[in-house]
């Protein structure tokens, strides 16, 4: 079974350093939760380093002004690396060929600084996806006739936030990674940035390494998040542990966050996380 803790202090003195989801953990996307924040702020008073590794397919500092609008103090964390970051390395790579965005102009900043050429779909070489034009009213199934004419032309997909879903609220939405799966599924060719892709865990190493001094032992890194497919996959691949966070892109508001439900819920994943809290506390 997959313990359920009331606190994370209880797991604190087993690691030097967390990588801590945002969305999902830290905020719904509405909402910051006092209690996560102030138990990042109390792990980090405790000689702890605290990386906020998210799925954002925009650079670190578009989130920092972001978070301070929520609400989370800035001792809560020492530094933040994004699905975005990972993103520009990608786009570096494809220097010289025409770029068509997929996804909201609030992404924009994600080519801020780079010599990038971009234009409409009909003229590109490569698609930047950073998700639905507008994910209130879309899902990926009305980008089917889109794709088949990028597709047939060969045009790579660069997904720069691999999430399939995430909450907004009380609501969930479809996020740049189900559009990378139906593109995928329709024959086209994907690379991803973020978790649970190995480069930004990358980022989050040197990023340790740069606050503390010198490099953490991996058996010294606790993955915490609540994405069976990105989050604590992702801590697997990168040979973490990890904390589960439930939340509403798996579980409904009305289910219980007990043992059975939480066995229930990872009957069939083959990487389990050392631990489980209902909501970050410390």
């Amino acid at each position: 079974m997959i313990p359920i803790i009331e606190g994370a202090e209880s797991l604190a003195g087993h690691y030097d350093a967390w990588l801590c989801d945002i969305w999902g953990v830290v905020h719904n996307g509405r909402d910051a939760f006092p209690k996560a924040h102030e138990a990042l702020s109390a792990f980090r008073k405790a000689g702890g380093t605290v990386v906020l590794i998210t799925n954002a397919p925009r650079p670190w500092t578009e989130i920092v002004p972001q978070l301070k609008n929520y609400g989370v103090p800035d001792d809560a964390f020492d530094g933040i690396v994004t699905s975005g970051d990972v993103t520009r390395n990608l786009i570096v790579g494809e220097t010289g060929k025409p770029v068509f965005h997929l996804g909201p102009a609030r992404d924009a900043p994600v080519f801020a600084g780079l010599d990038v050429e971009l234009v409409d779909k009909d003229s590109a070489e490569v698609i930047v996806n950073t998700g639905l034009f507008d994910d209130d009213t879309e899902t990926p199934e009305d980008y089917r006739g889109m794709f088949e004419s990028l597709i047939a032309r060969g045009v790579r997909m660069i997904c720069a936030n691999p999430d399939l879903l995430v909450e907004r609220g009380t609501e969930i939405v479809h996020c740049a990674g189900g559009l990378a799966v139906l593109y995928e599924e329709m024959g086209g060719q994907v690379a991803y940035a973020g978790k649970p892709h190995l480069p930004i865990y990358g980022l989050c190493r040197d990023m340790i390494a740069e606050r503390r001094g010198s490099h953490a032992d991996n058996r010294r890194i606790l993955a915490i998040g609540d994405g069976l497919k990105t989050d604590i996959a992702g801590a697997a691949a990168a040979g973490l542990d990890a904390l589960f966070v439930p939340s509403g892109i798996h579980l409904s508001p009305e289910k219980q966050r007990d043992q059975a439900t939480l066995d229930d819920l990872f009957s069939a994943v083959s990487v389990k996380p050392v631990a489980a809290i209902n909501g970050l506390a410390w």
